[in-house]
């Protein structure tokens, strides 16, 4: 019955998207037929189709209905809730409902503003045409090849060996399943990381939407972006926090003692995001100038394509990876599509280029423009940088059959200078005026900064850090940190002058003024604070393998390591087996740990669960890797300043919620009004 309900929400969300994109291209040609109430039907049934769907899903897993074979193959009667939840997404077929529902959620925002609006609105329907052909691949996906409620006509005694695509068949249930992957049911971050990647990646495809629909219509200028502004920022800050818990994820679940690896599907969620911010930087510059029109089709088509990419490299089983799902007939599908977007999407900007590539001209290189224009290419040529690493291997095996990497070396070796580069155009970009910058305006402006940035990259010197890459990314990050300090004080006090405001009243009022610049400004802080963590925890951190028996100590950074006991423990959902170790420093222990390894009684694989002691000054990382009666060798990293790393990146996404949600003050908003009125 579930099964049967589930299948047939997606049939109805797959009707409902044909509806979606007829009725949205008639409204496109048509202003007369561009109206709510012949989209409202489609939308919803599409959006009501996603919901059950995914309802349904959710219900036979929370019920261990183990007649429907990806419930049978990634859940269990034994799995803790939270992860029996996110069991929904934790495998191919559930992935793709998730994204289904996610990018209904984003269908229906954008008709309820299509709705809104008075006039006959043809870049909407548009928009909604082109996100309904999305939806319609995506729905056909679950449909086909990718179908969450095929039935076990054939279980095994855990889980389900043969499935029936039709959800009506005779179905026989397994007795028990074979629960999630033991890596996604052993940290909570499994159930927020996809999610947030999911927002992240579908959202993106409303910029798109409203660009393919502006290309359509012909009509340039600045509509379609600024109307999208908003989606574009919710799913980059959405983006950016999943990259960010990714990263946090593979720190404290892998037991590798690092966050960022260069795997590829890593690098498939990175690549959308520098593109993505890309288009953010250069949107700002046509909304303002009109310049760079032609260049936000380009990045946007980009953006959206690698989305595409990410999905197929994640769900092809082309890579190898811990993000990776297994071979499947959706990766030859995806890749289908990913052709029909690239070649139509930039098919039709081909056709009308002629009516969005005129616009104005840089006045002059040394400009906010000018700086604009430089992060944009820094930003793309990193982007190229981490494609060409990823997908290098993959042509190699397919036109030549040979078996090659590109490991850690190739990226860190372009993406540093890259990286700093990027920083450097972050700190010039605020300080430096539209159209024409004069040296002495700008030397005003960046003096004081750089001062703060050149003491602190000489205090490093003087404390002995000397890595010159090191001391180059304390200079560059002290120097946008100051950069936006500086400028935040410098408005905030002229702000308090002209209104008899004190400071701190004057800086929040400066801020709420103009939320999207300030919310700008907070990311860039966010930047600057992970990028300083990086390169400290990266060029001080100490690694070292110790091999101890109980009651032995070993000294590694400081601290001495001291072994315990052996643990072994049978807990709720799982067998423990672990070692007690004592830490000490200058005498005095610090800290007791217990790095471990997790035993899944429906698996035959130990998940290595590593232990961290964090503190300001840094974490302290121990990872079991073996253990028996007489001794034990861990894995012991010290990573200072590390937190750095977290806070700037999740500062970067928040500042979007500042931009987003905070309102200006009250009289200005009412002066504004009463300006336009007057006016």
């Amino acid at each position: 019955m579930t099964a049967t309900v589930g299948y047939s929400a997606i049939l109805v969300a797959a009707l409902s998207s044909v509806g979606i994109i007829v009725q949205g291209f008639r409204g496109m040609r048509n202003p007369d037929l561009a109206r709510a109430e012949k989209l409202q039907w489609p939308v919803y049934g599409m959006v009501g189709g996603a919901l059950l769907a995914m309802i349904a899903l959710e219900v036979g897993i929370l019920t261990d209905d183990f007649s429907i074979a990806y419930i049978a193959n990634n859940s269990a009667t034994t799995t803790p809730f939270i992860f029996k939840v996110a069991s929904a997404w934790a495998a191919l077929e559930g992935s793709i409902v998730l994204w289904g529902l996610v990018l209904a959620a984003f269908v229906y925002t954008v008709y309820r503003g299509f709705a809104k609006r008075s006039e006959p609105d043809q870049l909407g329907a548009g928009a909604l045409a082109v996100m309904g052909i999305v939806t319609l691949y995506f729905f056909v996906l679950m449909a086909t090849v990718s179908n969450p409620f095929s039935v076990c006509v054939q279980p095994a005694s855990i889980g389900c060996l043969e499935a029936t695509h039709f959800p009506w068949a005779d179905s026989l249930a397994a007795l028990e399943g074979r629960g999630p992957n033991p890596l996604l049911q052993n940290h909570i971050l499994m159930a927020v990381h996809p999610p947030m990647l999911y927002v992240g990646y579908v959202g993106m495809t409303v910029p798109f939407a409203f660009a393919m629909a502006a290309l359509m219509l012909g009509a340039s200028g600045a509509e379609w972006l600024l109307r999208t502004r908003t989606w574009t920022l919710i799913a980059w800050g959405f983006l950016t926090a999943g990259v960010v818990l990714g990263g946090l994820w593979s720190y404290e679940v892998l037991g590798w003692g690092g966050y960022w690896a260069w795997d590829p599907v890593e690098n498939a969620s990175f690549m959308p995001w520098l593109i993505a911010t890309a288009f953010l930087h250069s949107a700002v510059v046509q909304a303002r100038r009109g310049m760079l029109q032609a260049w936000n089709f380009v990045l946007v088509i980009a953006t959206f394509a690698l989305t595409i990419l990410g999905t197929f490299l994640t769900r092809s089983g082309v890579i190898t990876s811990v993000h990776s799902f297994t071979q499947s007939p959706i990766g030859p599908a995806l890749l289908w599509f990913l052709m029909v977007v690239l070649v139509g999407s930039f098919g039709l900007f081909a056709a009308r280029a002629h009516v969005v590539a005129s616009s104005p001209r840089l006045d002059s290189l040394a400009s906010r423009e000018g700086v604009f224009l430089l992060n944009n290419l820094l930003l793309t040529v990193f982007a190229f940088v981490v494609l060409t690493g990823t997908l290098y291997p993959m042509f190699v095996d397919v036109f030549s059959g040979s078996q090659v990497g590109v490991g850690r070396p190739f990226f860190d070796r372009l993406a540093i200078p890259l990286a700093f580069g990027l920083l450097l155009a972050m700190g010039l970009g605020p300080v430096t005026p539209y159209r024409s910058a004069k040296p002495e305006v700008v030397w005003k402006r960046i003096k004081n900064p750089l001062r703060v940035a050149l003491g602190a990259a000489a205090l490093a010197v003087l404390l002995g850090y000397r890595t010159p890459w090191l001391v180059a990314f304390i200079l560059a990050s002290f120097f946008v940190m100051s950069a936006i300090f500086r400028n935040l004080f410098v408005t905030s006090r002229t702000v308090a002058q002209k209104r008899d405001m004190s400071l701190p009243s004057a800086t929040l009022r400066t801020m709420r003024n103009d939320t999207g610049y300030w919310g700008g400004q907070i990311s860039h802080l966010g930047v600057a604070i992970l990028a300083l963590g990086i390169a400290v925890s990266a060029n001080l951190s100490v690694e070292a393998d110790i091999t101890l028996t109980p009651g032995s100590t070993e000294s590694v950074a400081g601290f001495d390591i001291t072994y315990v006991s052996p643990v072994s423990r049978q807990e709720a959902t799982r067998f423990v087996t672990g070692a007690q170790v004592e830490v000490a420093r200058n005498g005095k222990v610090v800290s007791q740990l217990e790095p471990r390894l997790n035993q899944y009684p429906t698996s035959t694989q130990s998940v290595a669960t590593p232990e961290v002691d964090a503190s300001w000054s840094g974490d302290l990382y121990l990872s079991l890797k073996s253990i028996d009666a007489e001794q034990v060798t861990l894995g012991v990293f010290w990573f200072p300043f590390i937190w750095l790393v977290w806070v700037g990146g999740f500062i970067t996404a928040a500042a979007v919620l500042w931009s987003r949600l905070v309102r200006k003050p009250s009289d200005d908003r009412l002066a504004e009004a009463k300006a336009s009125r007057d006016g």
